[in-house]
């Protein structure tokens, strides 16, 4: 019997290795056709453009995986069929729960590594790539901007709303404003840095000018520099660079925790975290899924067949799981029954199926 489960989860880590650099292969090559309009901005040269694709790869292995589960485990369990090795290996007394339980080991120890992948790798590989492409297209050599958005940068700290235009290298900040308000929310200060420096657990404001708005008067005075107490750090920023779906699970928690105490919505980081949470059971049900379509109405059918079964799947998969992040999102459903849903709804489809098959 450990024969039987080796050559199976052989035959299906083929499978699924196959297609995911198949994918990976062809997302990477898209992703490089987009980099070649930016070649030439600025500093931005080729070896730039390879360099952000490939730091780019552990993201597209880690959203491409579950897809590439389902159509790799399709392939190589369909393979075993038409060789007839599957009747053989049910003559012989291995039943169909056994050959499932021999998959889904496997593919419950890949989810495992491809979730390392995305906690550990994801993160920090996007994070370099987006500040190294950032700063070859800057305008100055030794500036970084770090923002998509047009107008930086925007974040709340207890009465302070703060706007970053830019980051440099070491860490520091540019063109840093803050908006003090009081409680009946009325602009009392306007606070522009031309640099900001977080030394020894405090921010550092330098070529600092002030604005006090009072009730009859404005002054106006500029400091060569100004401590500033603020409950926002510079990890929390970086978090902030980039997109939610490259954080890690305890980067979205802390980042979710953080506007949460400056009375922010959260919505968009808190799907993004329970999606991440979500992910085992993802992967777990396209491989599961794949199981008894092979032994029910595509054990008989053509390898073209089942790649377009495989694809449907995967396609109907993304976008259940879209639309029912958007409707979340919109109408302000609880995002861990919008992130576990299509997921369960899928295995219990599969479950279903494979009732029919045993």
């Amino acid at each position: 019997m450990k024969k039987i489960d080796k050559y199976i989860a052989s035959t299906v880590f083929s499978g699924i290795l196959i297609v995911l650099l198949v994918l990976v292969g062809l997302f990477t090559f898209f992703a490089f056709i987009d980099e070649i309009d930016d070649i030439g901005k600025q500093r931005y040269e080729l070896s730039h453009a390879v360099q952000y694709v490939l730091l780019e790869v552990p993201k597209h292995i880690y959203d491409i995986f579950p897809s590439a589960a389902l159509l790799g485990s399709l392939l190589a369990l369909g393979a075993l069929a038409n060789n007839s090795e599957l009747t053989v290996m049910r003559a012989a007394g291995v039943s169909i729960l056994s050959i499932a339980v021999s998959v889904l080991k496997l593919g419950l120890a890949l989810t495992v590594i491809v979730m390392l992948i995305g906690e550990l790798v994801v993160p920090r590989s996007g994070q370099y790539a987006h500040n190294m492409r950032a700063m070859a297209q800057s305008e100055h050599a030794n500036q970084q901007m770090v923002f998509s958005r047009r107008y930086g940068f925007w974040a709340r700290d207890g009465n302070d709303f703060i706007n970053i235009r830019t980051i440099f290298p070491d860490g520091g900040f540019g063109g840093v404003s803050l908006y003090q308000v009081d409680g009946k929310q009325n602009l009392k200060a306007l606070t522009y840095a031309r640099t900001a420096y977080y030394e020894h657990g405090q921010w550092q404001l330098y070529e600092v000018e002030r604005q006090n708005i009072g009730e009859e008067q404005v002054t106006r005075e500029f400091l060569p520099k100004v401590t500033w107490n603020a409950i926002l750090k510079p990890a929390l920023v970086n978090i902030v660079v980039v997109r939610p779906n490259q954080l890690s699970s305890f980067g979205l928690y802390k980042y979710i925790q953080y506007l949460k105490d400056n009375g922010q919505r959260t919505r968009q980081y808190e799907l993004a975290f329970w999606t991440r949470l979500s992910y085992p059971i993802v992967s777990a049900t396209m491989i599961f899924l794949a199981i008894p379509f092979v032994f029910g109405s595509l054990r008989t059918v053509s390898v073209g067949q089942r790649v377009l079964v495989g694809a449907l799947l995967g396609v109907g998969f993304h976008m259940l799981n879209q639309a029912t992040g958007n409707v979340a999102l919109v109408y302000g459903i609880n995002p861990a029954i919008s992130a576990f849903s299509p997921p369960i709804v899928f295995l219990l489809i599969a479950i279903k199926m494979m009732r029919r098959v045993i």
